[in-house]
């Protein structure tokens, strides 16, 4: 019987992505790499918990959540982040960010000062620059001002930001340029709080740790993981919770998988699935409306 695998996520360190796995295990994601592994024909997508406390009643979720949390376990998990503004008192002082991840498409968020980027490299940020710091409040506020006077969202779709990555400015200074003109209104604007020091402009690039420079274009995405499944190809690049991976005769050529889809499941190796598949998962395609599945 094959040995089975639980995903706990991808993780960003300095020397790149890791896959994460349950029991501490580890799988460095370097360029160039083969990622292969199927899911367990017959295995159910269980939910994962919350604040590293099993689900008690193991409830099944559905292929395409990328929470892989059921209702109970989702709120418990939203009750303790800053994420959905439900922590007030957090005494640790936080940044404000503009994170650019194509064209048109620049958001503002905030980030505690302890994490430093990694919460930029989290969410597949192509570059970005402080704008300010300050305690938790101060910051919620200043996020708030800009997305009123500036219209600047504070979250953009991940299918948003993977359609456009194949069509990225070629440089760094070209890539900037959103950035610092946001940064320049954004400083200019009245009625932030006193108690949020600004923080200069200075873009950070993240398109070579990405490995999107020059990498070929991705076609489609995997849009869920199925029983029996699996995929099997070479790492081109990776952002935020996506591996880009180069599927070896198959017709779409790089297909984009959201880490998040495989945690819940059991996973083995791809020979234990009884698929030769390269990519036995349903695939949207870029250049296809939303409904269509390949």
């Amino acid at each position: 019987m094959a040995h089975v695998w639980t995903c706990a996520g991808l993780r960003w360190t300095p020397d790149g992505p890791v896959l994460m796995w349950d029991g501490g295990r580890r799988s460095a994601l370097p360029r160039g790499k083969r990622v292969a592994f199927a899911v367990a024909a017959g295995s159910t997508r269980r939910c994962v918990g919350a604040r590293g406390h099993a689900c008690p009643v193991r409830a099944v979720v559905p292929g395409r959540s990328t929470g892989a949390r059921c209702e109970e376990c989702a709120r418990l998990d939203r009750a303790h982040s800053v994420a959905a503004d439900t922590i007030a008192g957090d005494p640790r002082p936080y940044r404000v960010y503009l994170a650019w991840f194509g064209p048109g498409m620049v958001k503002v968020g905030i980030t505690a000062v302890e994490r430093g980027p990694a919460r930029l490299l989290e969410q597949g940020a192509v570059c970005f620059s402080w704008l300010g710091t300050g305690p938790l409040m101060a910051a919620r506020r200043t996020e708030e001002l800009l997305r009123a006077a500036l219209r600047v969202p504070d979250r953009i779709p991940y299918a948003g930001k993977r359609a456009v990555r194949s069509a990225l400015p070629e440089t760094a200074a070209q890539r900037a340029g959103e950035v610092r003109e946001l940064h320049a209104r954004a400083g200019a604007l009245s009625g932030w709080p006193e108690s949020l020091r600004p923080e200069p402009c200075e873009v950070v690039d993240h398109a070579g740790m990405f490995g999107l420079a020059g990498a070929p274009a991705a076609l489609g995405e995997v849009v869920e993981l199925v029983p029996g499944g699996g995929v099997s190809g070479e790492l081109v690049a990776a952002a935020g919770p996506d591996l880009h991976l180069a599927v070896a005769g198959d017709r779409r050529g790089v297909v984009v998988l959201d880490t998040r889809l495989m945690t819940g499941w059991e996973l083995v190796p791809p020979t234990a699935s009884g698929t030769g598949a390269e990519c036995a998962f349903p695939v949207r395609e870029f250049t296809q409306p939303p409904e269509g599945l390949f």
